[in-house]
């Protein structure tokens, strides 16, 4: 009972003082230094003698209640002892601060809660990771080949798998499953790599380190022909490494590259459509690394792609290989001497429908154009100007731009041309006064009449083109301009107009 005696009401300090207004008799006011809720608290423990555990340690609560209720104005307290029986009543505003503190715990419990469950989740699938891992690592092939499908659905579309894989050490089992004579290990393996180099370099030059690149045309060059899956899956798989530029002069010098061209070409009829798409994009990528291009000529790849290039699904990408090619002062001699390269190059420039093609020609004409006489001379008599005026009112931006380029080389030569033919004094000819009479057959400079003739003739070829074309170009606009004002089809332009378009000319063209 010493617990209870300690919790007595005989601790609170009442003031004995009698009330002024009161007729008779003394009353016991509670000392204002207290607050109601401490003094009820206190008056719960010496009732109930501390058996509630909720009040049993409230001391540095109770004074600091004291402290903070002498700034309190709003708080009334009446209490009334009569033979034994308190009653307290009281107004607290602290209640809704109390209410929002307990909405904010319980948000922090359940955030912690999620949190827990998060890092369970993650610590599961490590745990799940690392058991796969050492699963490649057994002596059963077919464990091995169960683990290597599982690591290709894991890593799928989870890129902190492919990570965590690698990490844990799943390359180099997976590469060494490349010798298995088991088709489907082969293929199981090779998917399971393609999968770990999505998007992930380190995994790439890992899986590159690891030899696979070796093992993959060790399978190629096997006296048996490899499965068409296991094919598809090592062209895939040369795609995805390719990717990163430090694989791509180890797979060009490996030789890959023939490999890549017979599946490309497809002559046995085995190479599905994607295979096929994936052998071009894997050269397309190969042939960025210039020193690669003497290994893509050694091959049939050029003509190939040449004669491809009609295939309008795919032939902005061969235009992008040659273009790579067409860097290279073998790859030009390559393009240069196929049969009918500028005919069928300069037939590109007028594919209206397809602007990034339009560009990728004019690139490797202005390039091949700009390093070698003997290919401008061959771009002329293949009928490229005319090509070229059309681009530059037609085209886009970057094809106008290339264009003009190489009307200028052609310019320049045609120039020179005239100039060796008439003894370099062919500007003092056309821009002197021509003196003596009608029948005079020369002119002070000795240059013959019929000469200048036959040099203004030349030079306004290409001058009569462009009128013929911007006459082209303002009637497929107004064209244009009828169909947009829904007028029938079959209106006919003033003769106004029709003047307008014979009289317009073009300033801003090199001629």
């Amino acid at each position: 009972m010493a617990k209870c005696h300690r919790n007595s009401i005989g601790s609170l300090i009442l003031d004995h003082s009698p009330s002024t207004n009161s007729s008779g008799g003394s009353h016991f006011r509670l000392w204002t230094a207290f607050s109601a809720s401490a003094f009820r608290r206190k008056i719960f423990d010496a009732v109930s003698c501390g058996g509630s555990s909720r009040y049993r340690n409230h001391e540095d609560e109770f004074s600091s209640s004291i402290t903070a209720s002498s700034d309190t104005s709003n708080i009334t307290t009446s209490a009334t002892v009569k033979s034994g029986n308190i009653n307290v009543s009281e107004k607290k505003p602290g209640k809704a601060r109390n209410v929002k503190s307990g909405k904010l715990s319980d948000l922090l419990s359940i955030a912690e809660a999620e949190s827990e469950i998060e890092m369970k989740k993650k610590v599961e699938a490590l745990e799940e990771l690392k058991l796969v891992v050492k699963e490649l690592q057994v002596e059963s092939e077919t464990k091995r080949k169960e683990a290597a499908c599982r690591v290709r659905l894991l890593s799928k579309e989870d890129a902190s798998a492919r990570a965590n894989l690698a990490l844990l050490g799943a390359i180099p089992p997976l590469v060494g499953m490349l010798d298995a004579e088991d088709v489907e290990s082969q293929i199981a393996s090779l998917y399971a790599l393609l999968n770990l180099g999505i998007g992930n370099d380190a995994n790439k030059a890992a899986i590159v380190k690891a030899g696979a690149v070796h093992k993959m045309l060790k399978i190629i060059e096997s006296p048996s022909p490899p499965n068409p899956s296991v094919s598809e899956a090592i062209v895939a798989n040369f795609l995805g490494l390719s990717a990163l530029d430090a694989n791509k002069p180890i797979i060009g010098s490996s030789g890959a590259i023939p490999f890549l061209v017979n599946a490309l070409e497809d002559l046995d009829h085995k190479s599905s459509l994607q295979s096929k798409q994936d052998a071009l994009r894997a050269l397309y990528n190969l042939s960025i690394f210039s020193s690669n291009v003497s290994f893509m000529l050694e091959t049939n790849l050029i003509p190939f792609l040449m004669n491809m290039l009609g295939d309008m699904e795919i032939s902005e990408r061969i235009l992008s290989i040659l273009s790579n090619v067409a860097s290279t002062p073998e790859g030009r001699k390559a393009i240069s001497s196929m049969p009918d390269a500028f005919s069928i190059l300069i037939d590109v420039l007028n594919w209206n429908d397809s602007p990034g093609c339009q560009e990728k020609a004019s690139y490797i004409l202005m390039v091949m154009a700009h390093k070698a006489y003997g290919d401008r001379q061959a771009m002329i008599e293949a009928g490229i100007v005319s090509s070229l005026l059309e681009l530059t009112l037609l085209g886009s931006t970057l094809a106008q731009k290339r264009a003009s380029r190489i009307l200028e080389f052609l310019r320049v030569d045609k120039g020179k041309q005239v100039s060796e033919n008439y003894g370099g004094n062919l500007c003092a000819a056309v821009s002197a006064p021509i003196y003596g009479s009608s029948s005079s057959s020369t002119n002070p400079n000795g240059v013959s009449r019929e000469s200048l003739e036959e040099a203004e003739g030349m030079m306004s070829e290409e001058k009569k083109a462009v009128k013929q074309l911007v006459q082209q170009s303002l009637q497929h606009n107004m064209r244009k301009i009828v169909k947009r004002a829904n007028l029938p089809q079959d209106f006919v332009p003033s003769e106004h107009f029709k003047a307008l378009t014979s009289s317009s000319t073009s300033k801003s063209l090199p001629f």
